[in-house]
């Protein structure tokens, strides 16, 4: 059976290498339309798949199942095919907790800011709450519910001291864009971009002029996918594994 990654558009996935790398085993990049992605989640002729942009709350309509974790969280990246009972689960959530952790990123008592309103916004939240975050605001292009505007995030949340990136603005192939202006943000000690094609984003290099920790979304892509990896096998990893293959990614790409 079948093991793979789903979404829109996967020219810039390492996912394929990462996964193949854990586990010796064939791993598809299946880049699906979203009338191809219906079909292929009706037809449900896989083992398990992870699921990204923009495919990670719609996935759930299809679900039989949700982990707790998922439902909580309202968004999904690692299916399993269970005799034909779908399983959610969402192991972003692992591989966040895993970056601010090996990064010594604190987030207790901060204003945090996340900008995009997708699954990875809802993963972030949840991360942010388990860290102790006093104040956790979403930054949307097209703000509703409890969200807010770019222009009201200048204009009243220059104070955030936490910012994490979860939309794709500055993602492969358009490395040259940027979700936010940091100059004005003179409380914020660290950001966190979850875009890792390019290793080093137009908006981590800002913050690094700045004197601002920053950090990209490598060694998160490699901990989810260690997490789906177990969740697909039934197996427990090593967390080991995830500097090894994090260090041998950075090397081919000449980081």
């Amino acid at each position: 059976m079948r093991y793979g990654l789903i979404g829109e558009k996967l020219g810039h996935s390492y996912s394929k290498i990462i996964h193949e790398r854990i586990i010796n085993e064939n791993y598809d990049l299946i880049p699906l339309s979203m009338n191809e992605f219906d079909d292929f989640m009706k037809r449900k002729e896989f083992a398990g798949i992870n699921v990204t942009i923009p495919y990670k709350q719609k996935v759930i309509a299809y679900l039989d199942e949700l982990d707790p974790l998922a439902q909580k969280i309202g968004a999904v990246n690692t299916v399993v095919n269970n005799s034909g009972r779908l399983r959610g689960y969402n192991t972003d959530y692992y591989g966040l907790l895993y970056l601010f952790n090996r990064n010594n990123i604190m987030a207790e008592h901060k204003k945090c800011l996340i900008l995009g309103s997708g699954g990875t916004s809802k993963t972030a939240r949840a991360v942010l709450e388990s860290l102790g975050a006093e104040k956790i605001i979403t930054v949307s292009r097209h703000p509703e519910g409890h969200s807010v505007s770019y222009e009201e995030c200048y204009k009243n949340h220059r104070d955030a001291g936490i910012i994490v990136n979860t939309t794709p603005v500055g993602m492969y192939p358009n490395v040259n864009a940027s979700p936010l202006d940091l100059t004005p943000f003179k409380s914020c000690v660290a950001v966190v971009d979850v875009i890792f094609n390019p290793i080093k984003t137009v908006l981590a290099k800002e913050a690094e002029g700045l004197g601002i920790k920053a950090v990209t979304g490598l060694a998160m892509l490699v901990a989810q996918a260690k997490q789906a990896e177990e969740i697909f096998r039934g197996i427990k990893l090593d967390d080991g594994i995830i500097e090894i293959i994090t260090h041998e990614l950075m090397e081919r790409l000449n980081c």
